[in-house]
């Protein structure tokens, strides 16, 4: 397929603007990567969409993959190699038609593979499009990761410990993590990673315990034990770690922290690692940092309506703060990176300081931070304005002088994106005068605040609607009255008694599929510069954001619990009462 055709009905179908489409297809001869494998590495596409385009030019017709259909006698008809060679796949045998899933359908060498194990096994063809990601779910199920664990550790032996440290000493680093049979502690720690790729973890967490090592997935933000080991092979495993990671071998006696970063299923994933000594021995946390589970569009956070609106009126001012707050571990980076990728164009000069650079984007300018040797957010943003920015990404609002400084960068006239702590919106401007920045100043300065919540997100396939509780009901009657005029129109749908969702008993996935932000927005107005430059107690900032309109992050809840998308405890459990 013909990559211009592609972006031509991309453009066409308003899935991509002209601009990205000439853009990529530069970048496709100049990187000699197809515009499709471009659009999926940077999801510029929603992938199904992207499919489904491709599919009514090349005439295949598109399937979304059910895993759970597909037997291990499915699998057995196609061998794992030759799955993998030509990136085709069985899905089922429909009498005597092997129905088979394949992302290049056109692939002559791919066809011919398949006419030869149709052939051998006496089956007619039946094929259909599939998506990357559809694609890659089924590859793993050839070699699950309970199973690849368990041989390796089989196959250790009873002498573990000296065996296993002997081979991953010997291992070098350029062997990455896609070392095959030869070393079986290399093989638990590529399957290791793997495994939580697949599974969306966010953090691994390998712990030494008292009479074996166990290995925890953070997963929509809960730890879950995924696998236990030998004690005696914890040094072993911690010492591959190390190697990736170029870290200090020899040193257990002090926290050591580093990356790396390696290809799996397709995708540059980058892993972020800190050791911390126990009496036990090591403990390791490896923050999994997924690109495309990370990096996020506006509508995926979770910003819907008027807040989605608020966001985007923002970030297209010339100039002025836009402040995330929220607790750690609550998005704020996410959301960071989703603004940067709203406004990332070819004719804007955007830098960032982080602390640490999470993901990697193209076409923004990444600086990390390293106080050890004195170069903070502060010296870093000195510098940043010499470097003739459009947009500024700073990572976090720590101290008085980076506050100041970012203030000065909003009113010199740059985008400023960054984070605070503080409790919700209204907030960030106590926060910010705690912080030294003169009051007079903030007005001038400041275009947005956002604070927000994550909630774990309820899997569309494994939940079942019912009537709330009595209490519940009431709950949603008091925050609906309490919303503002402007905002009411949107939930006359909803009516009582209220229906709410939750994880379907009998299903066996799980009943939560990553997660979502729960947002409250508050812009700066006239009104508000004014309660700013005479008295800004919270009082009157909070009337301000009523005057204003704002939905609290509990109603914003409330309202994503009625649509489906979260359960009402989750929502309950995470805001407070507006």
């Amino acid at each position: 397929m013909d990559g211009n055709t592609l972006l031509n009905s991309l453009v066409a179908k308003n899935l991509l603007s002209l601009e990205d489409s000439q853009k990529l297809l530069a970048e496709s001869v100049q990187l000699k990567k197809s515009a499709e494998d471009l659009i999926v590495d940077r999801r510029l596409v929603d992938e199904a969409k992207l499919v489904q385009v491709k599919s009514e030019i090349v005439g295949v017709p598109y399937m979304a993959v059910d895993t759970k259909l597909i037997t291990k006698d499915t699998l057995a008809l196609i061998p794992e190699n030759t799955a993998e060679a030509y990136s085709v796949v069985p899905l089922k045998l429909d009498g005597r038609m092997l129905v088979v899933g394949m992302t290049d359908p056109q692939d002559s060498k791919a066809q011919e593979a398949l006419r030869f194990i149709a052939k051998q096994r006496q089956l007619s063809l039946g094929v259909y499009l599939l998506t990357h990601s559809d694609l890659g779910k089924v590859l793993r199920m050839y070699t699950p990761y309970e199973s690849d664990i368990q041989k390796a550790v089989q196959s250790l032996g009873e002498d573990a410990k000296t065996a296993a440290q002997e081979k991953v000493r010997r291992a070098s680093i350029e062997e990455g993590v896609d070392v095959g049979e030869e070393a079986p502690i290399i093989k638990i720690v590529a399957s290791t990673l793997k495994s939580a790729v697949e599974q969306g973890a966010s953090d691994i967490h390998i712990e030494p315990q008292k009479d074996r090592l166990r290995i925890r997935f953070r997963m929509d933000g809960d730890l879950k034990e995924i696998s236990s080991f030998p004690l005696n092979i914890h040094e072993a495993i911690v010492s591959r770690i190390k190697i990736l990671t170029d870290l200090k071998i020899d040193e257990s006696r002090v926290p050591q922290d580093g990356r790396f970063r390696d290809t799996i299923f397709g995708k540059d994933i980058d892993f972020r690692v800190a050791t911390f000594p126990t009496p036990l021995g090591e403990k390791v946390a490896i923050r999994v940092l997924d690109p495309s589970v990370g990096l996020k569009n506006i509508e995926n956070l979770g910003l819907i309506g008027k807040n989605a609106k608020l966001v985007e009126r923002a970030i297209a001012r010339p100039y002025g703060l836009v402040l995330v707050t929220g607790p750690t571990g609550s998005g704020k980076t996410t959301t960071l990176y989703a603004l940067l990728q709203l406004i990332n164009k070819e004719n804007s000069n955007i830098l960032s300081l982080e602390d640490p650079v999470e993901y990697f984007v193209s076409g923004v300018n990444q600086s990390q931070v390293k106080p050890e040797i004195g170069y903070t957010f502060a010296s870093g943003l000195r510098q940043i304005l010499r470097q003739d920015p459009d947009v500024i990404m700073v990572g976090e609002i720590r101290d008085n002088e980076t506050a100041e400084l970012a203030v000065h960068a909003a009113l010199t006239g740059q985008v400023v994106l960054s984070t605070l702590h503080a409790n919700n919106s209204i907030g960030v401007i106590p926060r910010l005068i705690d912080m030294g920045v003169e009051p007079f100043l903030i007005p001038a300065a400041v275009n947005l605040m956002v604070a927000q919540r994550l909630v774990r997100r309820l899997n569309p396939a494994c939940r079942e609607v019912v009537e709330a509780p009595p209490e519940i009901q009431e709950i949603i009657k008091k925050e609906f009255s309490r919303l503002p005029e402007e905002a009411k129109p949107a939930v006359t749908k909803f009516q009582p008694p209220y229906k709410i969702y939750r994880p379907s008993k009998d299903c066996t996935e799980k009943g939560f599929k990553g997660r979502v932000a729960l947002f409250e927005i508050f812009e700066m107005t006239r009104e508000l510069e004014a309660i700013v430059n005479a008295e800004p107690t919270e009082g009157k900032i909070y009337e301000e954001a009523r005057r204003q309109g704002v939905v609290t992050m509990r109603q914003d809840g409330i309202v994503k619990a009625l649509e489906g998308l979260v359960s009402i405890e989750d929502v309950l459990r995470e805001t407070t009462e507006s």
